[in-house]
């Protein structure tokens, strides 16, 4: 067990709640599994939504945080749009990523942590996506050989999108940012630290 998971000894329920986008409705789930059945990707699930929320409501802390379940959510809110109690499942799953990666204890391998590491680290330079740079980095998460043969597979839409201006090549060499990128990386850097604040609550 790792120090982080270690320390705690304070309920998870009240924990999640405090921490994670919309955690307090996980109290409200009558363990239905609508959501895991209307999930695309429902029978990929090591844990549905209705069994990780079961799971915090029972304390089990380690299992939850250290699951892949809640990278495997695409934002399709089908779960949302058929839940009867009508909660924010995809806004809690995705909260519970967020949360355990800002513990150090998400899954190392998982490629949708990948990409949203890509993708933030991209937003945050700019205040805007710069959406060549974010492709190329995706085409070479997995390494320089991966991502020559993503690259070469992919020529022929890169080359029409080019061709339709969808795409500036001009973008590689910086992008255009916000008007005040200053200000939002400085409100950004705050949120931050206020996360990293009341998680330190349950801490030590």
């Amino acid at each position: 067990m790792s120090s982080n998971l270690g320390k705690y000894r304070n309920n998870f329920l009240r924990e999640v709640a405090a921490n994670v986008e919309e955690g307090g409705w996980v109290k409200m789930c009558m363990q239905c599994g609508v959501c895991s059945g209307s999930c695309p990707l429902g029978p990929h699930w090591e844990h549905p939504p209705q069994e990780i929320f079961m799971m915090i409501r029972a304390n089990q802390r380690e299992e939850v945080l250290t699951s892949s379940s809640m990278w495997f959510c695409t934002s399709c809110y089908n779960c949302i749009a058929r839940c009867p109690r009508e909660l924010p499942i995809t806004h809690i799953m995705h909260g519970l990523a967020h949360y355990a990666k800002r513990l150090g204890i998400a899954p190392k391998d998982q490629r949708t942590a990948k990409f949203a590491q890509l993708f933030w680290d991209n937003l945050f330079t700019k205040g805007r996506v710069n959406e060549l740079k974010l492709g190329l980095r995706l085409y070479f998460m997995d390494g320089f050989v991966a991502g020559i043969k993503t690259a070469l597979k992919m020529q022929k839409v890169g080359l029409g999108m080019w061709k339709t201006q969808r795409m500036d090549p001009l973008e590689i060499l910086g992008g255009h940012g916000c008007k005040d990128l200053k200000g939002l990386q400085a409100a950004l850097n705050k949120a931050r630290q206020i996360e990293e604040q009341k998680a330190a609550k349950f801490q030590g």
